[in-house]
């Protein structure tokens, strides 16, 4: 199934978007992830027995739900991050298998999947067009390749009032906002990219999922990760700012009387076949 690996082409990432730590990650976006993946299963509607490749899997909040759920007859985990792959081992089951690769570089013969799908990764991708020709390349014909991103723009509730609040304690916050950044993340950019890699019956929809948190805490730590856009934007700041910054964020959230938050979070899912 592993083909010779073929000459890497890096991809371009500003540092704060690096993601390195399996369980920083966890906390941060994994949780959320984890709901999402379940809805994106099991709207995808396939049979059991088929060869799955998780294209960016992270710490594998996709591939472990796909081999739950689907009973494939294989199931590759791929992620550039031995951090991630090292928590994704941790948790798998036992068809799933993981490995360290490119995705705009598989290193993978044409044809071996029945499905390649990613999560929450393509808008990580700089350019996003080899990765998603790459997932295409190594599916059958009439093979399934499918994603689901963050809706950055309006419908990541906890990142549109992080960064709403950054901008308001820092102006220049605002060129960091993931929803201006990844304009991928939308329902025609995602549709063209599904189209433009050649593939067919292209749709895109919404995934809603609810992400509470137990009080302030639990949704401010994680941004003292250091790991991804927001929590790498929160390491540069000064401790001063960084208390202005989190003062402001806790007094636009919706806090019940116990001090849950109660906020949601939308992806956008695209699915598509090679003809």
């Amino acid at each position: 199934m592993i083909a010779k690996k073929r000459p890497s082409r890096r991809m371009a990432r500003r540092p704060s978007d690096v993601w390195a730590e399996g369980h920083a990650y966890e906390r941060y976006m994994g949780r959320w992830s984890r709901q999402v993946a379940e809805v994106f299963v099991a709207r995808l509607g396939v049979p059991s027995g088929l060869r799955w490749l998780d294209v960016g899997c992270g710490t594998g909040a996709l591939t472990l739900t796909v081999a739950a759920r689907c009973r494939p007859r294989a199931v590759l985990g791929l992620d550039r991050s031995p951090g991630f792959l090292r928590a994704a081992r941790a948790a798998a089951p036992g068809p799933a298998r993981f490995a360290v690769a490119d995705a705009s570089a598989l290193p993978l013969r044409d044809a071996v999947f029945d499905a390649a799908v990613s999560g929450l990764a393509l808008n990580f991708l700089e350019p996003p067009g080899p990765a998603v020709a790459e997932a295409a390349r190594v599916v059958r014909p009439g093979g399934l390749v499918a994603a689901y991103v963050w809706d950055y723009t309006e419908g990541m509730g906890l990142l549109r009032r992080f960064w709403d609040a950054a901008a308001s304690v820092d102006p220049a916050a605002a060129t960091l906002d993931e929803g201006r950044r990844f304009p991928l993340c939308r329902p025609g950019p995602l549709r063209a990219l599904w189209t433009g890699a050649g593939l067919v019956d292209v749709t895109v929809a919404p995934i809603e999922v609810p992400t509470v948190f137990s009080g302030f805490a639990d949704l401010w730590e994680p941004f003292l990760s250091g790991q991804g856009p927001a929590p790498g934007y929160v390491a540069t700041l000064t401790p001063a700012t960084r208390d202005r910054l989190r003062t402001r964020l806790a007094a636009t959230l919706p806090t019940g009387q116990d001090g849950t938050v109660f906020l949601a979070a939308r992806a956008w899912a695209v699915r598509g076949r090679r003809p």
